[in-house]
């Protein structure tokens, strides 16, 4: 079994940062993709950022050049590091996992997520 655990969201105005942290604990040995969905309240779950054990990653337009996902294998932690924060990119934020070593960018694929973290961009 595979447990996530997010932390780093919160409330920060437009054009501020927030650094989100998952780390996985249990089976981390599986995890080969490690990313970043999020989902607004009515609307389907999106994808953020992936990134992959052998280092392939996948970045969502609405936010290149803005965000950031890196890993640490070590510590089984996946990070977001989130700048210039607009008010649309308001939403509950969820990491997922899973073992294919594939940047897939639909949510049915991950096996593994955690209990999401908010985040709320003020204007």
């Amino acid at each position: 079994q595979v447990q996530l655990v997010e932390s780093g969201g919160g409330l920060v105005q437009a054009g501020g940062s927030l650094r989100l942290s998952c780390a996985a604990s249990g089976r981390t040995f599986s995890l080969d993709a490690m990313g970043w969905f999020r989902q607004d309240p009515g609307k389907e779950r999106e994808i953020v950022a992936v990134t992959t054990r052998s280092g392939r990653t996948y970045i969502a337009d609405s936010v290149k050049g803005r965000f950031t996902i890196s890993r640490d294998d070590v510590k089984n932690t996946v990070y977001l590091q989130m700048d210039s924060l607009k008010p649309e990119d308001t939403a509950v934020y969820y990491c997922a996992a899973d073992s294919a070593d594939v940047p897939r960018t639909v949510a049915y694929a991950y096996k593994y997520w955690g209990q999401g973290t908010q985040v709320t961009v003020s204007s």
